[in-house]
């Protein structure tokens, strides 16, 4: 049964119609296919087993996916069973076949459930197939022993019912609480049409703070050069290169280069840094942290 085409209720009926294979046969296609890959009898094994992913498919229309890509889906994870099946194993390839269904069925779920990523570890797995009815059992439980759980507690008791972290529980329910909805969607309650887009902060710099940083880089550049006239040429050369560079220079090459010791050089260098502070006393914190 081709599964690449068009996909309506004709492949439920076709797959309710299609034969039973007792153990014996579908042992003997199973052998078929993995010893000299018999693509009739793959084809057999696959049109026999329809039926069991077009019924596991069906549970899970609730998830609003159209019954057609479900049952694409369940095809094949049953195709995916065949190839992987091992008939020495000693199992019936519909037992193998269910786990190969579900996955396949229940991964396409999760991945068009949200255009936000819903979960992909087996812990978001479990929650995301199990979470409401997990919720309502013990929601049920509680008010039969004449309880009200508050939502932590209520959220606590699921993470130790599924055996997963409470975190988890909480990403889930947080996904799982409500639906996409466009940037562009217009606000039911505003009268001028505006988009929710517009209601978030744009947090790009804003024009008056640009001119404001480039005023404060302009004040700050002339206070450094008039603090820098104050000193020797040895003096300025040292603090260029230790605190001006994109990569600054250690002081054991300015000693190598200026034939001093490493310790004569950190010394020039707050002395140099000294006379600065002397000169841009009290005009700018921000000097005042280049040259600590």
């Amino acid at each position: 049964m081709a599964l690449d085409g068009p996909i309506d209720q004709s492949v439920s009926r076709q797959a309710m119609k299609a034969e039973l294979l007792d153990a014996e046969t579908e042992l003997r296609l199973a052998y078929a296919w993995r010893d000299r890959r018999d693509e009739a009898a793959l084809h057999r094994l696959i049109n026999a087993y329809m039926r069991l992913a077009v019924s596991m498919a069906a549970k899970y229309r609730r998830y609003g996916a159209p019954m057609n890509d479900l049952i694409q889906e369940a095809g094949l994870g049953l195709m995916k069973a065949a190839d992987k099946f091992d008939p020495d194993r000693g199992v019936r390839f519909s037992t193998y076949a269910v786990w190969w269904i579900k996955a396949g069925i229940q991964d396409y779920v999760m991945r068009n459930w949200s255009m936000v990523r819903t979960g992909s570890t087996s812990n978001q797995k479990t929650l995301f197939f199990n979470l409401r009815r997990v919720q309502a059992k013990l929601e049920r439980e509680a008010e039969a022993r004449g309880e009200k759980l508050d939502g932590h507690q209520l959220r606590a008791k699921i993470a130790s019912e599924v055996g997963v972290p409470l975190s988890d529980v909480e990403m889930m329910e947080g996904r799982l609480s409500g639906s996409d909805f466009s940037l562009n969607a217009t606000q039911a309650a505003d009268e001028d049409g505006r988009e929710w887009i517009d209601t978030i902060e744009d947090e790009s710099t804003q024009a008056a703070d640009l001119v404001e940083d480039s005023h404060d880089r302009d004040a700050l550049r002339n206070w450094l050069v008039e603090a820098m006239s104050s000193l020797t040429e040895r003096e300025r050369f040292i603090v260029r290169e230790r605190k001006l560079r994109d990569q600054p220079r250690t002081l054991e090459e300015l000693g190598l280069e200026l034939e001093l010791s490493k310790e004569r050089v950190r010394q020039i260098e707050a002395a140099a840094f000294g006379k600065m502070r002397k000169a841009l006393e009290g005009k700018s914190r921000e000097l005042h942290d280049f040259l600590a």
